[in-house]
């Protein structure tokens, strides 16, 4: 029981946007899809709901092409873009259509009115709404049906601190109760308190995918290091295969071997150390490094 992508390629004529992509959104996971723009990421989730055809490739929700589910807003729901909305019609109106065309229960629409915290607002023109309004009126649209599947777009954008930290419940307690979601964002840090499993992508093509632990262990951690024998410290670890770099007075970083080595080797040699800490690698620092040489736009220095 999955979302299972297999193979899927999509072309534009010479360029390749999508490349063998092979990954699975699991039931009870919040799947995390990254890529720098233009990596292809939201022309796969296109491919993925058919809503663009795929060169070649498969995909399948639960054993099924999504275009053999009899009730696919009950099976699968999505946030591409938050603002294909028609501008006069209120949010209640807007979601009433889509309840009555996907056999849903009016009930619904207030449901999920109160989920997202647009009761107040509902009889209000959908084009009066700011960007992260309509990022909630999107939400309530993909949780319409109760799909068993979400698939969500940089669902956090234009959103502020409360409505970012709402999303990330939200999604976290879907997750919990058995859904499978997939979801794009560039707000790493954010991204990374409340996903299960990654896929990075770059140029269209797989580039990584684990658990956040199995990203950031691949970067090498960097350790602080101060004491007043620093140099001969320096000399002992680079010995032992470190990399050393001199910060400041009496301070280095070193790469290459554990904080334990080195806490051990000046204990061994009576060597004081004043500070000893490790700097852990940030999911934003993994995913940069991953993908390095498929940044489609990379910022110059200061002139």
């Amino acid at each position: 029981m999955a979302v299972a992508v297999s193979g899927l390629t999509k072309s534009f004529g010479s360029h390749v946007a999508v490349d063998d992509l092979t990954f699975n959104v699991e039931p009870g996971f919040v799947t995390g899809f990254l890529g720098p723009n233009g990596a292809g990421k939201s022309t796969a989730m296109r491919c993925m709901l058919d809503l663009d055809p795929k060169d070649s490739g498969s995909v399948t929700f639960d054993g099924s092409r999504f275009g053999d589910i009899d009730q696919p807003v009950r099976e699968v729901g999505s946030l591409l873009d938050a603002t294909a909305f028609d501008p006069n019609r209120s949010a209640r109106s807007h979601l009433r259509y889509l309840a009555a065309s996907g056999g849903l229960p009016k009930s619904r629409v207030d449901d999920v009115l109160g989920l997202t915290g647009l009761h107040e607002v509902s009889k209000r023109h959908v084009g009066n709404f700011s960007l992260g309004m309509h990022q909630r009126l999107g939400i309530a649209a993909a949780v319409l049906g109760d799909p068993q599947y979400l698939f969500l777009d940089e669902p956090t954008n234009g959103l502020d601190p409360e409505g970012i930290k709402w999303v990330r419940q939200f999604l976290r307690d879907l997750a919990d109760d058995g859904r499978g979601i997939l979801v794009s964002s560039h707000l790493l840090t954010e991204l990374e308190l409340y996903v299960d499993h990654l896929v990075v992508i770059g140029k269209g093509r797989m580039l990584a995918q684990g658990s956040v632990a199995d990203l950031k262990s691949q970067q090498q951690s960097t350790i602080t290091v101060r004491s007043p024998d620093w140099e001969r410290l320096v000399q002992l670890l680079t010995q032992r295969g470190a990399t050393c770099t001199p910060t400041s007075s009496n301070t280095f970083e070193v790469q290459g071997v554990p904080a334990e080595l080195i806490g051990d080797l000046a204990a061994l040699e009576r060597i004081p150390v004043h500070e000893l800490h490790t700097e852990d690698v940030s999911l934003e620092e993994a995913f940069l490094d991953i993908t390095r040489d498929t940044q489609e736009y990379k910022s110059g220095g200061a002139q």
